[in-house]
């Protein structure tokens, strides 16, 4: 079966640095919904192909959150073909992103039934629990996209469940998935980044510091980013490196929560 494949996390992944609870994608700040596209296997018929295009279509406006035009192309896409899990998928999303909840579920569950191994479709269905309060239920949407040993990208369901579980104080689930994530991919900011905290937290002192200098070291620093990097270096009592990180944090993004924390000495988050 051909699939549209929907990434919900990397593409905005410093936004999902928020979504973890050090601030909010779509999470989409969310929710964390910003993703790329990314189509698979040739059509089966041609009433897929024509859903397909429609897909394709809603898929484009919603990456520019114009959510009207992308209902109105699913609809097209599942009057084309009503069998469509991608389809439904997508409707999850976009009414996800319009807070409609019982619509958002009523998609992905409806997804779920035409496809109930799609590891694309479960590692959704568990960001949109993990949004609305049900993290432990995602767990299993999660751990299901994993069980797919095809996936192409692990990395997204073990990054959501660590954050997931971070944002609900598991610890150590939370390490456990995301150190799972970065043994996958150690260039993930997700995973580094949200070890950086936890180990923080932990008082793991050397461990965090490996992981926000390799974040900043991977990637152009912004606020949430350089004020990690910056309470690590005071916890660990190296008063250079935190002045050098707090003038670049003061002088780049000075109106920033981060830099206004800074400013009243609250090293706590």
């Amino acid at each position: 079966m051909n699939h549209l494949r929907l990434a919900l996390l990397l593409t905005g992944a410093l936004l999902l640095l928020q979504a973890g609870g050090c601030a909010a994608p779509g999470a989409q700040g969310q929710a964390a919904s910003d993703g790329n596209v990314v189509p698979t296997a040739p059509v089966d018929t041609e009433v897929r192909r024509r859903a397909r295009i429609r897909l394709e279509l809603a898929a484009n406006y919603y990456r520019q959150r114009n959510y009207q035009a992308a209902l109105e192309e699913l609809r097209e896409a599942l009057k084309a073909d009503p069998s469509y899990p991608d389809a439904f998928g997508m409707l999850g999303l976009v009414y996800m992103d319009l807070g409609d909840r019982p619509k958002a579920d009523e998609s992905f569950r409806r997804a779920l039934e035409l496809a109930p191994s799609d590891a694309e479709i479960n590692n959704n269905y568990g960001w949109y629990l993990c949004q609305t309060g049900r993290e432990r239920e995602s767990l299993t949407y999660f751990d299901r996209a994993l069980a797919d040993r095809l996936y192409r990208t692990p990395v997204r369901p073990l990054h959501n469940a660590g954050v997931c579980m971070r944002r609900i104080g598991d610890l150590a689930m939370a390490r456990g998935y995301l150190e799972r994530a970065f043994q996958i991919d150690a260039g993930n900011p997700v995973a580094m980044f949200n070890l950086a905290e936890i180990a923080l937290q932990q008082n793991e002192l050397e461990s965090a510091h490996f992981y926000a200098q390799r974040l900043l070291n991977s990637f152009d620093p912004n606020a949430q980013t350089l004020w990690l990097a910056l309470r690590v270096q005071h916890a660990r009592g190296d008063r250079d490196g935190e002045e050098s990180l707090a003038t670049q944090l003061r002088r780049r993004f000075p109106e920033s929560l981060e830099a206004r924390k800074l400013g009243e000495g609250q090293y706590g988050d």
